[in-house]
């Protein structure tokens, strides 16, 4: 299976604060050097707490934020300083929001086709056979393209966002928490939607939410993110089913299941650590109970433990 996409050493720093004569007083590391490989055709996931700093990843690879350092690679073509239509052609987001990321002024034909004029150069005949093609595939009616995005439901202007992805014939979809904010039955309809649309054109996709269960349904694989880095990477059925890194155990002992009673996970801590002042060691070792004087002055780095999952802790949970 060849790659789709290859992350490598991507990372993002922002400046935070100034002083009284305007200059920069401290950074806030949100993106940590991070390494990660999708392959074609598959479903990453991609989990973990607020401000762990997945949103981030996925605007930097859309192109929405420079990247402090690293590289990424679609389909073998590096796009460090490539020209940001490039990033268009070759890899699309989908919003949290659905209605809030379509323009309120335009008409969902305007809407749509801007990725086909500016991208494509698409003449106005072809535009038209291309729109009435992609919102065949998402189930929707032609005679939507006439009305403005207040005129929809949740759902319906999440499956007009996924159709204006794929205008841009974009083989790689990121998809920003896709229906957090959909109704319980609606969210099932757009899931089965996006698993019929990566077989039909053969897409990727990297799935960002905080829905273990959601995520652990429709994803191959999982990276688990904790204080801007990877902690865990690994199918999708082991992940939460046999954690490795007591960060990932943490995650699914707090995600509710019918007929489990709600309890604290058990934890040193329940607070992310300081981002201006990061700790030393292992950002998440205040809070694990494995955690010893080497978790707490080395940082623990990715590393294979069986045959597809790789873990950055120096005291994995191996039963």
């Amino acid at each position: 299976m060849t790659d789709a996409l290859k992350i490598t050493d991507l990372s993002k720093t922002f400046p935070v604060g100034r002083s009284l004569f305007g200059n920069l007083t401290g950074s806030v590391k949100a993106v940590h050097p991070l390494t990660l490989t999708v392959r074609q055709g598959e479903t990453l996931g991609i989990v973990g707490e607020s401000g762990c700093g997945k949103s981030t990843l996925a605007r930097m690879l859309v192109g929405l934020l420079e990247p402090s350092t690293g590289h990424i690679e679609i389909e073998g073509a590096a796009l460090d300083n490539a020209d940001p239509a490039e990033f268009g052609k070759r890899i699309q987001y989908v919003f949290q929001d659905p209605i809030s990321s379509l323009n309120p002024r335009k008409t969902i034909r305007q809407i749509m086709e801007a990725p086909l004029k500016l991208l494509h150069n698409m003449p106005a005949a072809e535009r038209s056979k291309r729109i009435s093609e992609i919102f065949a595939s998402v189930n929707l009616r032609e005679e939507f393209l006439d009305r403005y995005p207040h005129e929809f439901s949740g759902g319906q202007a999440q499956r007009i966002g996924i159709a204006r992805a794929l205008a841009a014939k974009a083989r790689i979809l990121i998809l920003d928490e896709p229906v957090s904010a959909l109704d319980v039955s609606v969210q099932a309809q757009v899931l089965n939607l996006l698993a019929d649309l990566r077989r039909e054109f053969d897409l990727t996709y990297l799935f960002i939410s905080h829905d273990l269960a959601v995520v652990e349904a429709v994803s191959d694989r999982i990276a688990v993110l904790y204080f801007g880095s990877v902690v865990e990477v690994g199918p999708a059925e082991e992940v939460f089913a046999a954690p490795k890194h007591p960060y990932t155990k943490l995650l699914a002992d707090s995600a509710p299941v019918v007929g489990r009673p709600l309890t604290a996970p058990e934890a040193e801590g329940t607070e992310l650590p300081d981002p201006l002042n990061p700790p030393s060691g292992c950002a998440f070792a205040a809070r694990c109970p494995n955690a010893t004087d080497k978790c707490r002055s080395e940082t623990p780095r990715l590393a294979t433990l069986g045959k597809e999952t790789t873990v950055a802790c120096f005291h994995p949970i191996l039963d």
